[in-house]
């Protein structure tokens, strides 16, 4: 494993973490201005969120299809690893995020 692929495992872990607990944070914010109760709206935010984070930090879906397509046909079966790699450390940090917000929430997600 080289130092590029290193760097962009963590980038994509920690940009999945960021958008789950931003977005369900932010969420909670504007769930209070209008009247909600605010931790049960992360709550629910934090599993409708899950998907969503890992497909920013991934960068889109489109371009890890076509790479996993390219290794596929074109033979290049490290394209294939690496993109696996790549959704596996978005799903580590998405999981992460709604661990941390289960903690913070102090309930568990339906």
């Amino acid at each position: 494993m080289d130092r590029e692929l290193l760097a962009t495992l963590i980038i994509d872990f920690f940009v999945a973490f960021g958008v789950l607990i931003g977005g369900a944070i932010i969420g909670g914010i504007g769930a209070f201005l209008i009247g909600k109760p605010p931790l049960s709206v992360m709550n629910d935010l934090a599993s409708s969120l899950k998907i969503w984070a890992i497909v920013a930090a991934i960068g889109g879906t489109f371009d890890a299809i076509t790479t996993i397509e390219r290794g596929l046909f074109n033979g290049a079966h490290d394209d294939i690893f690496k993109t696996g790699l790549m959704i596996f450390a978005a799903l580590c940090g998405a999981h992460s995020g709604t661990l941390l917000l289960q903690w913070i929430v102090g309930e568990t997600l339906s």
